[in-house]
């Protein structure tokens, strides 16, 4: 795929190239990107949800707390996953991990892969709109920088409970919206099948979140998208990564919460 094919692709191609079975996933960039990582267990509430991993590892020698929402390499994997939808345990581990990374002062770095949190009964029983609306508390006012990079699908509050973020860095064909293109069409026009539409109005690709200020930075992908070159596309991702730790690191704390809290409240100006 080339670079002029690239430019006139609409939002629904975006979208199946976001979704693409063989796009590389939150683990795959762990294991691919930092050094001596430690997976870290558990909410210290209920258990531990699949769909996220969470952990402490290193950044060219930097210590960091990764945070990755995840689907799987596979089926098997992908049920194992829950095809990367959290359940509130999953927001409370890595809120957990958060905290713990503003104790030690490290720097936390996110990876977003979702089409949103699971809705189903058991994760409402234990309360999922309070654990996504506790972590956009709780990441507001973190002590620590935050680095979130959308991976694939950011979808709906799922994807946002771990963006609230001093820098939104996107991959060129992931996307990132209030919900999915279905329910969008399903809720404005009640046809799913307009789902091609909604993906057009939504502005929903990195190009037009970059146009209204809503991320930072669009990090570009190998010819094909990620999943033609996985090692590649993890290589460009450290780049931008260590250049961003360095950037934020040393900032004064006060000035890290007064830039992020300014951030977000420009958001749709």
């Amino acid at each position: 795929m080339t670079r002029d094919i690239i430019k006139t692709m609409s939002a629904w191609d975006k979208v199946v190239i976001a979704r693409h079975k063989d796009r590389p996933t939150g683990a795959f960039y762990i294991e691919n990107i930092f050094s001596d990582f430690i997976e870290l267990h558990g909410d210290r509430y209920f258990g531990d949800d699949n769909a996220v991993i969470g952990g402490i590892g290193f950044l060219e020698g930097i210590p960091v707390t990764i945070i990755a929402i995840t689907k799987g390499a596979n089926t098997k994997e992908n049920i194992e996953r829950n095809f990367g939808m959290p359940k509130p345990e999953g927001y409370r581990k890595a809120l957990r991990l958060m905290k713990e990374a503003e104790k030690f002062d490290r720097t936390v770095i996110c990876f977003v892969d979702t089409p949103g949190a699971f809705c189903g009964v058991d994760a409402e029983e234990r309360g999922q709109g309070e654990a996504i609306a506790k972590n956009l508390l709780e990441m507001s006012r973190l002590k620590t920088p935050i680095i979130t990079v959308l991976l694939g699908e950011g979808g709906s509050g799922g994807a946002l409970a771990l963006a609230v973020a001093d820098r939104i860095l996107m991959l060129e064909h992931s996307i990132y919206s209030i919900l999915s293109p279905e329910g969008f069409a399903s809720i404005l026009w009640k046809d799913g099948s307009k789902a091609k539409e909604a993906a057009e109005v939504m502005k929903i690709t990195a190009q037009d979140l970059i146009d209204h200020n809503i991320v930072d930075k669009v990090i570009k992908e190998p010819n094909g998208g990620a999943h033609k070159n996985p090692l590649k596309m993890a290589a460009a991702i450290k780049r931008e990564l260590v250049e961003e730790v360095y950037s934020l690191r040393y900032k004064d704390r006060k000035e890290i919460l007064t830039n992020r809290y300014e951030k977000f409240r420009k958001m749709g100006r």
